[in-house]
């Protein structure tokens, strides 16, 4: 049967995705509170289970009022293709952190197939190259070693990634590793700057329809770097009326923040989220601002991410698409 035909390439593909996750390797990618609105970023599983293709603005400041404190700045695309089972990608994202900048751009490509009439898989690969830039210049070093760099330092690298989205209406779970080449590079300069380690990503949420007006989801995305605690982010936020959003996160021992969203019209969101450290450095920061912007174009390619709800006109029932949350 062709059921059977797509679960045995399903059990296959899955289990080949884990392997190259857990035993991928990789630097620590940028910190996102929105992670939720930004999927697409770390996984490039997500790209082809949107509906539309959305536009994605993000600009991150962190540590405000610490000289040289990361900035992050991401300029991305899903874009879901007219078969409904494949998608493409895109990111360019800029990190910023003191004298070192890394710069990101990749290509992403998904499949998905359905596991059950409700429920899909998506499986997704991304390859691009990061630009390593590290200008000495632009800070001062105590009691410097003897030099090992010159006074700047310009590397590209490649970057390969895979990640598994698997996905109803009202909730989602993902796995990925957005790069498992870096650990291959011989260059010294990038093996001396660059955490060769293993950085996979898990993430899930769910959405509980409290009623016509009021939808609440939960969740989660944990990080996984080979060497370091577990960095885990646990978020709530509410959806009322389909256009505002509001909620709060907790980044585990580290920092609480606020959330808000507004559905400004059908092809345009904005969200913001402010973070307040809870560890011995907030005494020292006035707390870390986030911004993201989505913009949705085209009248999407079926139904396949789309929550429906019924709503009388004139007596006659209709039905209406609201938003995934997700």
């Amino acid at each position: 049967m062709v059921y059977k035909k797509y679960t045995n390439k399903c059990g296959i593909l899955l289990f080949l995705t884990m392997i190259m996750v857990f035993f991928a390797y990789g630097q620590k990618e940028p910190q996102y509170t929105q992670y939720m609105y930004n999927i697409g970023s770390f996984n490039s599983a997500y790209v082809g289970t949107v509906d539309k293709t959305e536009i994605i603005g993000l600009y991150r400041a962190q540590w405000i009022d610490i000289d040289g404190a990361p900035r992050t700045f991401r300029f991305g695309a899903n874009i879901p293709l007219a078969n409904e089972k494949n998608g493409l990608g895109f990111n360019a994202i800029s990190d910023q952190l003191g004298p070192i900048s890394q710069t990101y751009f990749d290509l992403a490509y998904s499949f998905q197939v359905n596991v059950s009439d409700d429920v899909k898989l998506s499986f997704g690969l991304n390859a691009g190259a990061s630009v390593l830039n590290v200008d000495y210049t632009k800070g001062d070093f105590e009691n410097p070693e003897p030099l090992v760099f010159d006074d700047q330092v310009n590397k590209l690298y490649p970057m390969v990634g895979a990640g598994t989205f698997l996905y109803a209406d009202n909730w989602y779970v993902g796995l990925s590793a957005p790069n498992f080449l870096a650990n291959l590079s011989t260059d010294e300069d990038v093996i001396a700057l660059i955490d060769n380690k293993i950085q996979a990503n898990f993430i899930g949420g769910y959405v509980f329809d409290l009623s016509d007006s009021l939808k609440f989801k939960p969740a989660f995305l944990v990080n996984f770097l080979e060497g370091s605690p577990l960095n885990i982010n646990l978020s709530t936020n509410f959806l009322i009326n389909d256009v505002f959003t509001v909620g709060a996160a907790y980044r585990w021992d580290n920092a609480v923040s606020g959330l808000a969203g507004f559905q400004i019209s059908n092809g345009l969101f904005l969200g913001y989220s402010y973070d307040y450290n809870t560890n011995a450095l907030g005494q020292f920061n006035s707390g870390s601002h986030e911004v993201i912007l989505k913009f949705y174009l085209g009248s999407g390619s079926g139904n396949r991410n789309k929550r429906q709800k019924t709503q009388k006109t004139k007596g006659k029932p209709k039905q209406i698409d609201t938003p995934r949350f997700f």
